[in-house]
């Protein structure tokens, strides 16, 4: 503020009665409390991985000496070799990522279709059935293993009277648990991993789109698949690259489906399984080299905990970084708002 403006105002306080100032004064204690609040909220979601990293970074002895606390006294990156050695090196990654790709695309596929027809169709029991697509999103993943796991182990196509094909052919059904194709299946009926979350989203974004589009596509020849897939599909594109990100990341981070469907014993075949059985393997090796019943220290197996999980969040950064524009585009323009 120069003298001249600086003048002015005073001069325009004093014959405001000092309103001014005290408008002045209560914008300025509102920014302050706005950035202490904005600072103190990404501190705590960024605290977590800050201490992992500061862990991370540590020497062993570091980890018993209580005098370092966040910043650690000797360097080393002995924790990140280590922890992807006991991660299984590239394997659980190229396999996550391939299982991760084909999910997330049966995924969006899927629930697109879906949510495009309860957005645009009526059909017998459809607020029933848009209800159990909200129980999908509100009930925990872990209910529905063991309806899962007995549907998968006895798998037929559906039939007549009640009879799938399969038994009515064969006696009997298929038996698919423990099979990786279980899970492509269970995601192309819209039953995956929050599969019913994105049959909302999906639903809320056709919502929103003007039906006059549908009107003149009708109008000009064009019929239903053909209105959808020229017409409505590319405007619902950054919507499903969410969906599909959403679809990745959660399966990325996910123990519950991984472990039913995908693990094989002691070879853990995805990320998750790999994170799971980490501490098991490493105090396997331990026992080999110092006996057995040798168990390692709790500091010593949160370390490595810690640091295999930052590694495998790097494929997630990558991704974000890449398709950013895109997802920040779905969400402005997201129909979830109606």
């Amino acid at each position: 503020m120069t003298k001249q403006e600086n003048i002015t105002f005073w001069e325009r306080n004093r014959k405001s009665g000092g309103y001014l100032l005290r408008k002045r004064i209560g914008e300025f204690i509102f920014r302050f409390c706005r950035a202490v609040l904005l600072v103190g909220l990404c501190f705590l979601i960024l605290q977590p991985l800050l201490h992992k990293f500061s862990i991370s970074m540590m020497a062993e002895g570091d980890l018993y000496d209580k005098t370092v606390i966040n910043v650690p006294r000797h360097f080393s990156t002995e924790p990140i070799k280590s922890s992807w050695k006991w991660l299984g090196s590239f394997k659980p990654f190229f396999t996550s990522i391939r299982i991760g790709i084909v999910v997330a695309l049966l995924q969006v596929l899927s629930c697109t279709l879906v949510g495009y027809g309860f957005a645009r169709y009526k059909f017998p029991l459809k607020n029933f059935w848009f209800a159990c697509v909200i129980l999908l999103i509100v009930v925990p993943a872990q209910t529905l293993m063991t309806p899962l796991q007995l549907l998968l182990a006895d798998w037929d196509f559906p039939g007549i009277k009640g009879i799938g094909i399969l038994h009515l052919i064969t006696g009997k059904g298929l038996r698919l648990t423990g099979k990786e194709i279980a899970y492509y299946i269970v995601c192309a009926g819209c039953a995956g991993y929050k599969g019913g979350l994105y049959i909302y989203m999906m639903r809320q974004h056709f919502r929103n789109e003007p039906k006059e589009l549908e009107e003149a596509a009708y109008v000009d020849g064009c019929n239903r698949w053909t209105t959808f897939w020229k017409i409505l599909l590319p405007g619902a594109r950054p919507m499903m690259v969410s969906c599909f990100l959403f679809s990745f990341v959660w399966w990325w981070t996910d123990g519950v489906y991984s472990r039913v469907f995908f693990s094989k014993g002691n070879n853990w075949a995805t990320i998750a399984n790999a994170l799971n059985g980490l501490v098991e393997n490493m105090n396997h090796d331990m026992e080999k080299i110092y006996g057995k019943g040798y168990i390692v220290p709790t500091a010593r197996s949160e370390q490595i905990l810690s640091t295999a999980t930052l590694l495998t969040l790097i494929p997630l950064v990558l991704i974000y970084i890449l398709a950013q524009k895109s997802f920040v585009e779905s969400i402005s323009q997201s129909g979830i708002k109606g």
